[in-house]
């Protein structure tokens, strides 16, 4: 039986958690949390978003552009993202709307499609 989620991961291209590091837990503030010794050889690094985790692992060879594959981040100020987003030069993208949420989107600095979204 599935009883939730646990975790779910995006890629950076090998070599890029600095930049990574900066981006998520600077500009967007997520903690970092400890990955298991037997996994750090792989590179990347952990999240704790509320009571989930977001996993950064590396990979090359990924046009992360062209998906549509996305973290959407629930969020309780939209315009407070878009402002931070914007004073670090991350373009915003217009989202279709869907009934009771007000959302965003943007690409990470790798091209990882990333949502906010707002229940109203």
């Amino acid at each position: 039986m599935i009883v939730g989620l646990h975790h779910a991961q995006i890629t950076i291209p090998k070599g890029a958690e600095k930049e990574a590091r900066h981006f998520y837990c600077t500009v967007l503030g997520l903690e970092e949390i400890t990955k298991p010794d037997a996994l750090k050889k792989r590179g990347g690094f952990w999240l704790q978003v509320g009571d989930k985790q977001v996993h950064i692992g590396t990979e090359e060879g990924v046009d992360r552009h062209i998906t549509k594959a996305h973290l959407a981040y629930q969020v309780t100020d939209l315009f407070y993202w878009k402002e931070v987003l914007e004073n670090n030069n991350i373009p915003i993208l217009s989202s279709v709307p869907i009934p009771h949420f007000e959302r965003f989107e943007f690409r990470d600095p790798f091209g990882n499609r990333v949502e906010m979204i707002k229940e109203v």
